[in-house]
């Protein structure tokens, strides 16, 4: 049984100010696509059964720049549906409605945690019988990345909301003892050398 990668997009604007970002088609910046491209090295040598993406541009080109051909995208990769709050941020939104979290509020307008979950298994389905034939990459988006780690170790939608997860990063999902379970967690990929010289020189 192959291993399953979670690969969130690379910065874009939304992301890096914290905004929502679900059906809007945003490109990366380029430190989002340095992220992509760093992540390409991080994933150097390693086969893939599959490479699924969402259908939004900033997984795409992440894929792309990772040097992960898509073998195909799948509309239930996309990101949590936002609704109203579609270019929000968390601390705005509380100034409407104090103590919302979307893990067990869902949007208005939007999709609430049960039906990202429902997605989210039916991209789990599609994926297992490709998992016999080696590990299987899957590029998206933070939220909906999240709901499916917790769906993949059998805990509701809403358990999302305790994986934390940063742009341009690998997560790998398994098995132990036939047991589904997390072997890693948003894993940066490593800064390009002259990046590391960079910062040393700056302390």
């Amino acid at each position: 049984m192959g291993e399953l990668l979670l690969i969130r997009h690379g910065e874009t604007t939304w992301s890096a100010s914290h905004r929502h970002t679900s059906y809007t088609d945003l490109a990366l910046t380029p430190d989002g696509e340095r992220q992509a491209r760093a992540l390409g090295a991080m994933l150097a040598g390693r086969r893939f059964a599959a490479v699924l993406t969402s259908p939004r541009a900033r997984a795409l080109r992440t894929a792309q720049l990772a040097g992960l051909p898509p073998t195909a995208t799948d509309d239930d990769l996309a990101e949590w549906h936002y609704g109203e709050y579609e270019g929000r941020t968390t601390a705005d939104i509380r100034e409407d409605r104090p103590g919302w979290t979307i893990w067990t509020d869902g949007c208005p307008g939007g999709e609430s945690p049960g039906q990202v979950g429902e997605r989210l298994d039916r991209v789990l389905t599609r994926v297992g019988p490709l998992l016999d034939n080696g590990a299987v990459a899957l590029v998206g988006h933070a939220h909906s990345l999240r709901v499916l780690a917790a769906r993949w170790i059998g805990l509701p939608a809403s358990a999302g909301a305790l994986f934390r997860l940063e742009t341009a990063t690998v997560s790998v999902l398994g098995h132990e003892h036939g047991r589904r379970v997390i072997l890693r967690w948003n894993q940066p990929a490593p800064p390009p050398p002259a990046d590391a010289a960079d910062r040393a020189a700056r302390h």
